[in-house]
């Protein structure tokens, strides 16, 4: 498996039969992306799909499933798309495909509730597991996660709670799109400092990617 960060929340997952992307949202590159299998989506806000490009990426991979949270799919009257709730399972290609949770994390009073689902991507013996906006679901024997760093919806002690329940054996940091470099490292300090002592925290920087 390898995986390749697009930016902010966005990721792109390559395996020997299979590619596929998550949530290729307004922060994230997915110029010139083509050939997909797959397009998960786990909630509908635009820094996790962005609608107006979300054409161009379907008319480059004309055979790519669209998998998406079921809100999602009904506010945003996505046409061939299936809808993914919590529990839900899919096969495409070489990936098993498992949707978790079913809540995007409360970012206060003001803003309604909202659907989201995690991906839990399994490949012959790995597991990578994508929560999408919510530290709700702490799935164990995972692999690789993929750790939101930073968002309205999260403070960092939430942050550390979550990895040290998942504590998976590579942690993976994303939501960084609204981060300066100086934020950055200030946040991925505490990830690394103060995580599990047998979880590496790997730096993806976007448009680099990572061989399991």
């Amino acid at each position: 498996m390898r995986l390749t960060h697009l930016g902010h929340a966005s990721l792109l997952v390559e395996t020997a039969q299979t590619r596929l992307v998550i949530d290729p949202g307004v922060f994230s590159s997915t110029d010139g992306l083509a050939d997909l299998d797959a397009i998960l989506v786990t909630h509908q806000h635009p820094d996790h799909l962005d609608p107006d490009r979300l054409p161009q990426l379907l008319a480059a991979s004309p055979r790519a499933r669209l998998l998406v949270e079921t809100e999602t799919e009904s506010e945003l009257d996505l046409s061939g798309a299936v809808s993914l709730a919590a529990g839900h399972e899919e096969q495409v290609g070489d990936v098993t495909i498992r949707a978790v949770g079913g809540q995007h994390a409360s970012n206060h009073d003001r803003v309604p509730p909202l659907g989201n689902v995690g991906f839990l991507l399994t490949v012959d013996d790995t597991t990578a597991f994508h929560p999408g906006d919510s530290y709700d679901e702490a799935p164990a024997d995972i692999d690789i996660l993929a750790l939101p760093l930073n968002a309205p919806w999260c403070r960092m002690s939430e942050t550390l709670a979550f990895l040290h329940a998942v504590s998976p054996r590579i942690a993976i940091p994303i939501h960084t799109g609204l981060l300066s470099d100086d934020g950055l490292a200030t946040y991925l300090m505490h990830a690394q400092r103060f995580g599990p002592r047998n979880t590496e925290v790997l730096v993806l920087r976007p448009g680099s990617s990572y061989d399991v």
